[in-house]
């Protein structure tokens, strides 16, 4: 006898409620990626400002999901996947197009985003993989190995600053140097300085 299919849609329907608003937060992310993409093609600068604000929305989801977690006590290895990949997508994969989107277009400049996100993959997995080891006699995890993927909002209210005063692009605050073949643009050690912090194992964050 052939083994029973399952209802249509099952797999959201085994949803509990903190994994849409984790979804949402995925959403927000994305849609934040496709508007830069937008102003890359048109140069509307409507486009940019919601993508900055989308990525503190994100923030807030990502935030809520966790507390609306711990109200319904439905925990499960599901909710915490897909945290980190909507985390990857809103807080690594989001804030690079934007830089990339506002100047950091060389090809120095394209290996300092891509190893941020790589970084930030490479923090969310290590602390799926060690959350069960971190935590206390009450499951909670006591703190973090390395500075939690959200920091990258930091970057993301920088750009905002210089956005606003017209240092993108051309105007690129600290400018462009030329190393080797190609220009260079300093101001991308940020997101180096930012993956570097999320991936070392000697800075421990408290958590709250």
């Amino acid at each position: 006898m052939p083994p029973e299919r399952p209802p249509h849609f099952s797999m959201l329907r085994s949803f509990a409620l903190a994994d849409f608003v984790t979804l949402a937060n995925a959403a927000s992310g994305t849609l934040s990626i496709l508007l830069c993409l937008h102003y890359v093609a048109e140069r509307e600068r409507i486009y940019v400002w919601v993508a900055f604000a989308l990525l503190p929305l994100a923030l807030a989801c990502d935030v809520l999901d966790g507390t609306i977690a711990r109200w319904r006590r439905k925990h499960s290895p599901l909710g915490a996947d897909l945290d980190s990949l909507a985390d990857v997508v809103s807080f690594g994969v989001a804030p690079a197009v934007l830089g990339y989107a506002l100047g950091l277009r060389g090809p120095w400049d394209a290996a300092a985003l891509i190893y941020f996100v790589a970084c930030g993959i490479s923090r969310l997995a290590r602390y799926n993989v060690t959350a069960a080891e971190l935590s206390d006699e009450h499951g909670k995890v006591r703190y973090y190995e390395g500075t939690p993927i959200p920091t990258s909002l930091l970057i993301v209210l920088l750009f905002a600053v210089l956005f606003a005063t017209g240092r993108v692009h051309e105007q690129l605050w600290l400018g462009a140097i030329s190393l080797g073949p190609w220009a260079f643009h300093p101001l991308s050690l940020v997101y180096v300085a930012s993956g570097s912090a999320m991936v070392s194992g000697t800075l421990r964050i408290p958590k709250p």
